[in-house]
């Protein structure tokens, strides 16, 4: 069975756009889910086909559940999008380590795990899987603690949850640790969505940037993965054209 594909509104979608025509074109393509899309747009989204694949389930990226003073109103956020996300029958809420601000690996694990351990029977009932989003801290997020797989993946076991899993960025654990297809092949039962882009500079998914995408998305199948792939670049010329590059492109390795 082909893996669906998404992709990411907020990296395709320019002022000028317009929206029923970017949602249009990208399910004539054969795209299955969009990602991080306005609420506003979701009944659009979905008159096109498109499911939403995954949504941030809280403010912020920075702020985030390693900070025990956060807890309180991450654990307001989910619930609140938890509903959303039931009744919309979408698969995915993104969570977010936040940023270290002093705090060391352990406590910052620990109190991570503590957190998601509160919401994730509500994950549970309401049938989504609550994805920790793991970003490189070199380039694009410094200071944010989820930055290894390792760190992550440690999170997701303590918690012992299958609706609390990991969203694994090809692009961000490029830049932190490599070896991308050996992790991909220890970690896939702790994976539940995928995000793609281009290193260096999260471009198009050409042979202008470093990850060899034909092998990675192979692995990926190959694992037995049953969620979505989501690309998150920003596209280097119309974005139409990208992402109709692009889809068949890894239709080729994900079908």
């Amino acid at each position: 069975m082909s893996i669906p594909q998404s992709f990411a509104w907020w990296s395709f979608y320019q002022p000028h756009t317009d929206p029923a025509a970017l949602l249009r074109a990208a399910a004539d393509i054969g795209y299955a889910g969009v990602d991080l899309i306005d609420e506003a747009l979701w009944p659009l989204a979905q008159s096109f086909g498109l499911r939403i694949a995954a949504v941030s389930g809280h403010a912020s990226i920075t702020h985030g559940l390693n900070d025990p003073a956060q807890h309180r109103r991450i654990q307001q956020e989910l619930l609140c999008n938890l509903r959303l996300t039931e009744q919309h029958s979408i698969p995915n809420l993104i969570v977010f380590s936040g940023n270290r601000h002093g705090t060391d690996e352990q406590r910052g694990h620990d109190a991570a795990v503590e957190a998601l351990r509160v919401i994730a029977p509500h994950a549970e009932n309401a049938g989504v899987t609550l994805v920790l989003e793991l970003l490189n801290s070199r380039v694009d997020h410094p200071g944010y603690q989820a930055d290894h797989t390792d760190w992550g993946v440690s999170v997701v076991e303590a918690v012992a949850s299958p609706h609390v899993k990991l969203l694994y960025d090809v692009y961000h654990m490029q830049i932190m640790e490599g070896d991308l297809i050996r992790t991909i092949q220890r970690q896939q039962t702790h994976i539940a969505h995928y995000h793609t882009a281009g290193n260096p500079g999260r471009g198009d998914l050409d042979a202008e940037q470093e990850i060899q995408y034909g092998a990675v998305l192979r692995t990926i199948r190959e694992t037995g993965f049953g969620g979505f792939v989501a690309h998150e670049f920003i596209p280097s010329g119309d974005p139409v054209a990208a992402l109709r590059r692009t889809f068949e492109f890894c239709q080729a390795s994900l079908g």
